[in-house]
């Protein structure tokens, strides 16, 4: 069975991406376990570097464990074997674009998701803030992740029974 991989991408791959990434592996743990790969980047990203402190703490509300994420930069070899890529600001679009035009057929932003326009609402990076900020963001990416779960769903079922 082919897994279905989908990519978070941030700045520094150490707040908001991997926030996604953990939300929704957690998510999928009960409704599809073992179907998709859940991956995330950074555009501006320096590689082994663990999730902030709040962004480890922030998705204990879910039962999810960011303790063992390292960030990893942007490459195209990770657009080429992602089958859905989501990008948190329009910039993060672009650049992921930049690096492989022909994906764009894949490449969406986060909060517009699955709405190919590539401008829009970011989510806001809470690096630097407060444990209540990296709280709202997550809340933000959680509710955003419960409105788009079931095209996600969809999608891997797709790709699974292809």
């Amino acid at each position: 069975m082919s897994k279905y991989t989908i990519m978070f991408v941030c700045t520094g791959n150490t707040c908001r991406s991997p926030m996604a990434e953990a939300a929704l592996r957690c998510l999928l743990e009960n409704e599809r376990p073992g179907a998709a790969e859940i991956i995330s980047s950074g555009v501006a990203a320096a590689n082994g570097f663990p999730a902030t402190m709040y962004a480890i703490e922030a998705v204990k509300v879910w039962d999810c464990d960011l303790s063992k994420h390292r960030s990893q930069q942007l490459t195209r070899e990770l657009i080429d074997r992602s089958d859905l890529i989501m990008g948190m600001t329009s910039e993060h679009v672009r650049e992921i674009l930049r690096l492989s035009p022909e994906a764009k057929d894949k490449v969406y932003l986060f909060k517009n998701f699955p709405d190919p326009s590539p401008s829009g609402e970011p989510v806001e990076d809470p690096i630097g803030q407060s444990l209540e900020v990296y709280n709202r963001t997550f809340l933000e990416i959680g509710e955003q992740l419960g409105r788009i779960l079931p095209e996600i769903l969809k999608r891997i079922d797709e790709k699974v029974h292809a």
